[in-house]
């Protein structure tokens, strides 16, 4: 099977060339939590150094998951890690795992550092940066052994779709950074995303069904992802939250 061919991003400019995933909010944080975020940023933020934009990633940048304590073991990356909750509650559970939440918004930011503080979590780092370049450039090649994806911006319309996180592009930085046999989780409670992504990966090099799946796909329900309040509002809803796991085939 050929090996997936990466596209990493191109040299520095003042715009990017492609859309990004996510659009930027102001909102601010209030005095006390500015306060909070200003004592817990040193200890669970990357400093990444920026290339075109305030969330973009130089491409000489490389992480150093040797400084994620525990220092070795497996590595966990969330991708759009919103208010930590998810990757807080699994790095408590799993101190020898190390956690890398990857989110643009910095009151998430904030939020997720503050509960990992209070639950005395430190297998956990933050990155504030667009996603598909940290995996392009500042993630080692098969250095992941999990990446999840849950509950991405499903960006319903029609004339947005092409702003969703997971498409082709996305699927060959993934199997870029995943290590033989690491797997990639992805939920979703808006189903045409879902299947959308379903697609994508049964046609995509590097990557197999991973545990036992439904005749429609499906993986079932991660038990690893905590019930999140807005998991609960979409099924309150009436919404199905589609699961699927997906293995990183050897390379060569």
């Amino acid at each position: 099977m050929p090996e997936p061919v990466v596209t990493a991003p191109g040299p520095a400019s003042s715009h990017r060339s492609v859309p990004v995933s996510f659009v930027r909010r102001s909102r601010r944080l209030s005095d006390g939590q500015q306060r909070l975020w200003d004592e817990q940023r040193p200890r669970y933020l990357v400093d990444v150094p920026r290339a075109a934009a305030s969330t973009s990633v130089a491409p000489a940048f490389v992480l150093d998951l040797a400084a994620v304590p525990p220092g070795d073991g497996p590595v966990v990356v969330e991708i759009g890690s919103g208010q930590g909750d998810a990757v807080v509650t699994a790095a408590s559970a799993r101190p020898g795992t190390r956690f890398v939440a990857v989110e643009v918004y910095e009151p998430g930011l904030a939020h997720t550092a503050r509960s990992a503080a209070a639950a005395g979590v430190d297998n956990l780092r933050l990155v504030q940066a667009n996603a598909p370049e940290v995996l392009a450039s500042a993630l080692p090649e098969a250095s992941v052994d999990e990446v999840w994806v849950f509950f991405p911006d499903p960006w319903r319309k029609a004339r947005h779709t092409k702003r969703r996180l997971v498409d082709e592009a996305f699927l060959r930085l993934v199997a870029r950074v995943l290590v033989d046999g690491g797997v990639l989780r992805f939920a979703s409670d808006w189903e045409p995303y879902a299947e959308q992504v379903r697609d994508l990966l049964v046609a995509a090099d590097g990557f197999v069904p991973h545990g036992e799946t439904t005749p429609d796909g499906w993986a079932p329900r991660f038990e690893g992802r905590v019930l999140t309040g807005f998991e609960r509002k979409g099924t309150a809803a009436g919404r199905v939250v589609h699961d699927l796991a997906y293995a990183r085939t050897p390379r060569g």
